[in-house]
């Protein structure tokens, strides 16, 4: 079944004009057909079209029901964004495929980009929330100084992934070693140049634990990616072993 993004529907039993224009133009559904709808707090909303408007496309609400993210934790990536956008926009739409709450774009002293127009990346989001099934569309905050979210501790683990040159990587703590399933949990991904030592300090002094993502050198965006897949695996054997 055809699945819709409209934040409002439960009040206004109209979806958005560019998901009426979808709804009505491209697909060509009519008066009678059904669809989802999912208003991205977590409810889905089952629908019969009434009135098939190519801008104002109005449902009848049949049925709706609480789905809440599989994972029943707080999921946290700050990534710093890399400097071709592509890459940016990859790396949003595979972490809220896979399951993630809240995007924070770094800005740090190495980043190669500095500034970041977020809209596109929030309908890039959208899709994938549609695209994987889910209910809640995860929040995206706009660009932040890594000083201004040091100032604002997150709650449960904290982990910093970052290249340290005097450390060997198979003497680093991996991932899995810091992470505790089930937990609350915010990840650190620095920019291609990674983060600085002072970065580094301020992150250790704010309690965030630094990790290793393996003995591979990789791209930012595929570091966010693989830890964001390490963190659900974890879960995963978490619960079974509990079973």
């Amino acid at each position: 079944m055809h699945r819709f993004y409209c934040p409002d529907i439960a009040s206004t039993h109209l979806l958005t004009e560019e998901e009426s224009r979808h709804c009505v133009r491209v697909l060509r559904l009519g008066e009678g057909d059904t669809l989802e709808v999912v208003d991205g707090r977590g409810v889905l909303y089952g629908c019969r079209i009434t009135l098939a408007h190519p801008k104002k496309c109005a449902v009848e609400i049949v049925r709706s029901q609480a789905e809440a993210p599989h994972w029943h934790h707080f999921i946290t990536l700050a990534v710093a964004p890399t400097k071709h956008l592509d890459r940016m926009e990859w790396m949003v739409e595979k972490c809220v495929e896979m399951g993630v709450d809240r995007i924070i774009p770094l800005r740090c002293r190495n980043s190669e980009r500095t500034e970041l127009k977020t809209e596109r990346l929030s309908k890039i989001m959208v899709a994938a929330m549609k695209q994987s099934l889910k209910a809640t569309l995860p929040q995206l905050d706009e660009m932040t100084p890594f000083s201004e979210l040091m100032k604002h501790q997150p709650s449960g683990d904290r982990l910093i992934a970052y290249c340290d040159q005097e450390l060997p990587r198979d003497q680093r703590v991996t991932l899995a070693g810091a992470y505790n399933p089930g937990h609350d949990v915010t990840v650190l991904i620095g920019p291609e140049g990674d983060f600085s030592p002072e970065e580094v300090e301020m992150a250790l002094a704010a309690g965030f634990k630094p990790v290793t993502l393996g003995m591979s050198r990789l791209r930012t965006e595929t570091a966010a990616v693989m830890a964001c897949a390490a963190i659900h695996t974890l879960d995963d054997c978490h619960k079974m072993n509990r079973i």
